[in-house]
């Protein structure tokens, strides 16, 4: 007999699938080429379970449903919150986008996103290897088809099968790490397999072997180095709007589920697995800040600074123990949760830029298509700025903050070789600030293209969301500490919960 307490873990999956459902048949009566009322309900739909999420993590409780499978904390409450409001601002954004590509012609477009954000929250929540994979399936197989979306799209078509047969090895590689773990404790809850890890009975070389295998596929996630190779290629061939649907939420889901994995389950092996993370942020930096400099697509320039922002975020990972020590793990993870969301925040902002710009026919996608961008519009080309600026990470912006916080986690922890990573990744920054900047020169120094010259119009929707977008980089960055103590005392929750 499953309690009450199971169905209100998981009330917000219910609540989702359900309209998923009804807003599926809802769309087979709806004529209208942009789909106004499918539209309608999948905002309220987002809006609603973010709603419900915000006020489950005000709560602040943590507890358990279906036998411990899933789990409810402010963490997992918050960062499912973020996402949907996350998705819904990519929908706004990319409504005329899909519009103006008859990718509107079904549903499919919303249904796929909410299918998708699905996933995402069974990611977050899962407590047990099998619930986490099968949210990370759920989620895949539904980013697979929105990638492929456009059917007669050769580009679209190849970095959709690209994505399938590097996900699939990635899912391969986390599939057999878990099965090695399981293997290994005799367990499948991520609580009984921390105990067991803990009670240092299980032998070390299986767990550390398993270990392999599931960091790769967390990486390949996050899109770190050396797992990065399909990002520049689907963030490209995707169409903008699925670009930004695969490059914003899903990361805050990845995040969740590196936290519940290598955090909540496998803390002790805490050693061997920051390793691992400092080889892929080290690599992420260097690669990511490198590649982009060449970068004369902006989506593709766009993916490459979200390899070596990725490697920021791996660097706050492995500040959390050292030594054994973990007293430094409430304000590194909790940098990295910041850092996390203030990433994501800034990347809708700008592929909102580059979705608003596009028109039928013309995709507005390399970065001399923003040439005199100021001229034509100032709104624009400000949050576009903020946007470059916040992902250079320089002050007053946020992304500016979220670096700083990283930083201090590395260097409290007193290890030399982690200040070495600290001074290594502002060296890298300076090479990011480079094509970071080269953006806004484009916009506000360089004469219109005659194509360019055109008018910009978009929905008043897009607008209001793109300001409010805008404005957050600049509030958040001229005061941090509000985000900072929730994501600080998210971290504090899980923490406590393991009793380390």
């Amino acid at each position: 007999m499953i309690d009450k307490l199971s169905w209100i873990a998981v009330y917000p999956e219910i609540v989702l699938l359900v309209m998923s459902c009804v807003i599926a048949l809802v769309d087979l009566g709806v004529k209208t080429p942009r789909r106004s009322l499918t539209y309608a309900l999948t905002l309220l739909t987002l809006g609603v379970v973010a709603i419900m999420e915000a006020n489950t993590a005000l709560g602040g409780q943590i507890f358990y449903g279906f036998g411990n499978m899933v789990v409810v904390d402010p963490m997992g409450s918050w960062m499912k919150c973020f996402s949907s409001i996350a998705l819904m601002v990519t929908i706004v954004y990319g409504r005329p986008y899909a519009a103006d590509r008859d990718m509107l012609r079904g549903g499919e477009f919303f249904t796929l996103s909410l299918f998708a954000l699905l996933g995402m929250f069974v990611m977050i929540s899962g407590h047990n290897f099998l619930v986490l994979y099968m949210g990370l399936e759920l989620m895949a197989l539904s980013s697979y088809a929105l990638v492929a979306l456009r059917r007669d799209d050769a580009q679209a078509t190849e970095a959709a099968m690209k994505y399938f047969v590097l996900s699939a090895l990635a899912s391969g590689f986390l599939l057999y790490g878990l099965s090695m773990l399981y293997g290994a404790t005799g367990s499948l809850n991520i609580n009984e397999v921390f105990n067991a890890i803990a009670s240092r009975q299980v032998k070390h070389q299986v767990l550390v072997f398993g270990l392999v295998f599931i960091v790769a596929g967390l990486a390949f996630k996050l899109g770190a180095v050396p797992f990065h190779m399909w990002l520049p290629d689907v963030y490209h061939g995707a169409p903008t709007a699925v670009t930004l649907i695969i490059g914003g939420a899903p990361q805050l889901a990845a995040f969740a589920m590196t936290i519940r994995l290598l955090v909540e389950g496998l803390l002790p092996l805490a050693i061997d697995w920051q390793q691992m993370l400092a080889l892929m942020a080290i690599g992420s930096l260097l690669i990511g800040n490198l590649a982009a400099v060449a970068q004369t697509n902006l989506k593709r320039m766009l993916a490459f600074s979200t390899i070596s922002q990725m490697g920021f975020l791996l660097l706050g990972l492995l500040a959390g123990v050292v030594n054994g020590n973990q007293l430094n793990t409430e304000s590194a993870y909790g940098a990295a949760m910041f850092y996390a969301l203030t990433y994501v925040l800034t990347t809708l902002a700008a592929f909102g830029i580059i979705l608003l710009l596009a028109r039928s026919g013309h995709e507005s996608e390399e970065i001399t298509d923003l040439s005199g961008l100021n001229q034509r519009s100032p709104l624009y080309a400000g949050v576009m700025a903020m946007s470059m600026f916040s992902l250079a990470g320089l002050p007053p912006l946020v992304g500016f903050y979220a670096k700083l916080g990283v930083l201090q986690a590395l260097i409290s922890s007193g290890q030399t070789s982690y200040l070495v990573l600290a001074v290594f990744a502002v060296m890298m920054s300076l090479i990011g600030a480079f094509y970071y900047l080269r953006v806004i020169k484009v916009m506000y120094f360089d004469v219109p293209h005659i194509h360019n010259a055109q008018p910009i119009h978009a929905p008043a929707d897009a607008r209001i969301v793109l300001a409010i977008n805008g404005a957050l980089l600049l509030a958040l960055g001229i005061a941090p500490g509000g985000l900072m103590t929730l994501c600080a005392q998210s971290i504090k929750s899980i923490v406590n919960s393991l009793g380390v």
